[in-house]
């Protein structure tokens, strides 16, 4: 065997995923939120891409034209050198003295001065706006809960070694409202009498909103039914057993709390008007609201008119003057080549948001062709449909229409939907038809058991049998399934709870 050296030539086949290819890609998978801070990004590293906001340029004057008899001309307010007038004269224009229009300060418009002149004359309110003043900041803070209890706090308690214990068991609230500290540990840090702790910690507890510093969901219940005077000893056997009734197990509940059917249904009536957690009224979380991607209405002749929402598409431009001028002065070949990635990035990112564009519409298109019947009927006319039904049709890959109907959503006249949502699981026909969407089928199911009575609650088995004889072939599991996914419990469950509401209303 000889060792040397050799030049071949081979020819092969590779793809490379250029840094442009990638943000193509990556574009289609972003919601319109996440787009649009993307693109702020991109505008502040380029300077040839530009925002066009269509709201910028406003017609709407300062002054509506109302004629003279109802509303003096700015200009009568200044001479003619821009000055304001003095008050004198003013008084003299508007017939009255100043005393009367500004009782409080009468020399408050003669103080302005000239230099102040343009910014009075360019307000519609007539008065002031200092610079960069936002009216939400002048808003009242929201009230959290620690400042609320720290409200009660300064009340309840006059010894500052009392109120220095509550400070601390208030630092221990989570936004539920539960102290999730124990009470050992502020006696320890604190080094207070355990004593003292225990008895700030019971004056907490008769805190606004009732049922706050309880250490348990049993607690928090309890502290508001003695709040109402209604901890009878039965009250407190069905909170010391909360297990039970989340099972819904009613005859051992009536055996352990030793009262009868309509007892048990007026005990069980007061525990759901309480509140779980009360301190989330305090909290102010920000939802943000869903904007769709993609308008779908019906048009005159029947048919669908598809649309994508203006107000999620961003709007940029390339300044091309802008670079053939900044171009033409560029001194070194460093320049040159930074103008140069500057454009191409900018071509290329407004290419890919046109084409992100014009995807998100072609599958919005298909998706409403093959979900027609959805649109007219309701969802038990949902057709089965995976990514590579839409992916042929269109003539894309499987994995674009995946990036594409990721967290979009569309408007249509039965509501706001993810577009993932029209993509279901198919459930073999019994009758060798066509197939049924699995969102259809739980709709079925839930229709079901929302009819049944109390004498014929309908097993997992029984819904089964109903299901084959309407034409959908289901195995019992998946009934099953379909049923903890919607939260229904079983049917042992339902016949209890059903007959004790029975029994209570006759």
């Amino acid at each position: 065997m000889s060792l040397a050296a050799k030049l071949q030539l081979r020819q092969s086949q590779s793809l490379v995923m250029t840094p442009q290819l990638m943000q193509s890609i990556r574009l289609l998978q972003l919601t319109h939120l996440e787009l649009e801070r993307f693109v702020d990004e991109e505008i502040e590293r380029n300077p040839l891409l530009e925002r066009v906001d269509p709201g910028a340029e406003s017609t709407v004057e300062p002054y509506p034209e109302t004629g003279h008899d109802a509303m003096a001309s700015e200009t009568d307010w200044f001479s003619d050198e821009g000055a304001v007038l003095s008050a004198e004269a003013m008084a003299d224009k508007l017939d009255a003295s100043l005393e009367n229009i500004f009782p409080d300060d009468p020399g408050t418009v003669e103080r302005l001065g000239p230099d102040l002149s343009a910014q009075w004359k360019s307000l519609a309110g007539g008065g002031l706006a200092p610079e960069g003043l936002d009216p939400e900041d002048l808003a009242a803070a929201a009230v959290t809960l620690r400042d609320h209890v720290a409200e009660q706090i300064a009340f309840a308690f006059a010894d500052p070694a009392a109120r220095l214990v509550a400070g601390d068991l208030a630092d221990g609230l989570d936004e539920a409202g539960y102290l999730r500290t124990d009470p050992a540990e502020t006696t320890e840090r604190l080094g207070a009498d355990p004593r003292l702790v225990a008895e700030v910690l019971a004056t907490c507890r008769t805190f606004e909103p009732p049922g706050i510093f309880a250490s348990d969901l049993a607690e928090c219940l309890a502290l508001q039914l003695a709040g109402r005077n209604r901890l009878d000893p039965a009250m407190k056997a069905m909170l010391a057993n909360l297990d039970l009734l989340a099972r819904r197990d009613f005859q051992a509940l009536k055996r352990i709390c030793g009262v009868d059917e309509e007892d048990l249904v007026d005990m069980m009536n007061e525990i759901r008007a309480l509140d779980p957690r009360p301190g989330l009224a305090f909290a102010r979380g920000t939802a943000d609201a869903i904007v769709p991607d993609v308008l779908v209405r019906q048009a005159n002749d029947g048919s669908w008119a598809i649309e994508l929402n203006a107000d999620t598409l961003p709007r940029v431009l390339v300044d091309q003057a802008y670079f053939a001028r900044v171009a033409s002065q560029a001194r070194n070949q460093a320049e040159k080549d930074f103008l140069g990635e500057c454009i191409q990035n900018a071509n290329w990112l407004t290419r890919s948001l046109d084409q992100r564009a014009k995807t998100i519409l072609k599958v919005a298109t298909e998706i409403v062709r093959q979900q027609d019947a959805f649109l007219v009927h309701g969802v038990r006319h949902l057709r089965p449909l995976n990514l590579r039904n839409v992916a042929e049709a269109i003539g894309m890959h499987e994995s674009t229409v995946s990036r594409v109907t990721s967290n979009k959503y569309m408007l249509t006249p039965r509501g706001v939907f993810e577009l993932r949502y029209f993509f279901t699981a198919a459930i073999a026909s019994a009758e060798g038809g066509d197939a049924h969407s699995s969102e259809a089928v739980r709709d079925r199911i839930r229709q079901l058991i929302e009819e049944e009575k109390a004498t014929d609650v309908l097993s997992d088995d029984s819904i089964v049998e109903i299901l084959k004889k309407s034409g959908i072939d289901i195995a019992r599991r998946t009934i099953a399934k379909y049923r903890e996914s919607m939260n229904i419990p079983s049917s042992v469950q339902r016949r209890r709870e059903k007959r004790a509401l029975a029994g209570a209303a006759a």
